[in-house]
């Protein structure tokens, strides 16, 4: 069963968010999604200056343009930063340094980089004054997903009136602890009537028992699965990057920036998806293309 990831940022030793990816690599990139069951994805780029964004996106164009695969297989772009929170712990993998408030014309200068292919922008709605970055976004059809971020009710609400539709990787994003009851992962739920709500089923982003509860306040209706995979997938343990800085995958295919708490994206892959929500969630096959195509589709408006 082919299924449909919002959120890959590389896969099988090629980072989509490196400044020297060939296209050799991205057409091998995409060989491995789909022999992983992958039909087809968001290449995915995460915090960094404005120009260097604009470049990896120009050059994912350009190959994309020139390679049928890569074009049938990378259905846009998402661009998660660098709009987002540059607090720790909210930052997580992403470089604090490269990170700025929301604005529209930095957003303009994406998407003109994406050739209109950018489908999904993460940002922080608190460091998107007035949503006007959002609005504008939501505006121009692209799907805008809250992450790495920390709103209080009222910024978050907002946002969604705005046109704000979606939480990046519930969960994860934000420090290992926060207050048992005041924090971001209770206000989206309290609002996933009105958000689509993404998860990482590998177990280590959040305990299958967890989302089991989170599922059961946000329905399936409701639900994404995504791998957030890095080059790492598929390669096992050992250090290597994601957007030119170190991760290092433990042995049980666990990514983090050296000597942090916070995870770096993952290592699973779409055939693993699909298993986990099968053995740990106890999906079926037809709710398991709901979360797992059917519905990033539909938040994209892709289906």
């Amino acid at each position: 069963m082919p299924y449909f990831d919002l959120q890959v940022n590389g896969y099988g030793g090629t980072d989509f968010c490196s400044n020297t990816m060939t296209a050799e690599a991205f057409h091998s990139a995409c060989e491995a999604l789909a022999a992983d069951g992958i039909d087809s994805f968001l290449a995915t780029i995460i915090t960094d200056s404005v120009d260097a964004l604009s470049g990896k996106l120009e050059r994912m164009v350009k190959f994309r343009d020139e390679d049928p695969l890569i074009r049938k297989m990378v259905r846009g772009f998402h661009v998660e930063g660098p709009f987002i929170s540059p607090v720790e712990g909210y930052v997580g993998a992403h470089p604090a340094s490269e990170v700025r408030p929301a604005n529209v014309d930095d957003a303009k200068r994406l998407i003109d980089a994406g050739n209109g292919l950018i489908r999904l922008m993460t940002l922080a709605p608190e460091c998107d004054e007035g949503a006007k970055t959002t609005r504008f976004l939501a505006e121009e059809g692209i799907t805008v997903s809250a992450g790495h971020c920390d709103p209080g009710m009222e910024t978050l609400e907002r946002a969604i009136d705005a046109g704000l539709s979606m939480v990046t990787h519930l969960g994860n994003g934000c420090p290992v602890t926060v207050n048992r009851h005041e924090n971001f992962i209770q206000r989206a739920l309290s609002l996933s009537d009105r958000l689509w709500i993404c998860f990482i089923p590998d177990g280590a982003h959040v305990p299958f028992f967890a989302m089991k509860n989170y599922l059961k306040v946000v329905g399936l209706e409701r639900t994404i699965m995504t791998t957030d995979a890095i080059m790492a997938a598929g390669l096992g343990p050992g250090t290597y990057e994601l957007s030119g800085a170190p991760v290092v995958i433990d042995e049980y295919g666990v990514a983090r920036r050296p000597g942090s708490e916070n995870l770096a994206g993952s290592t699973i892959r779409g055939h693993e998806v699909a298993r986990n929500l099968r053995s740990d969630l106890g999906m079926n096959d037809s709710e398991i293309d709901l979360v797992f195509r059917a519905n990033p589709l539909k938040a994209l408006q892709l289906d």
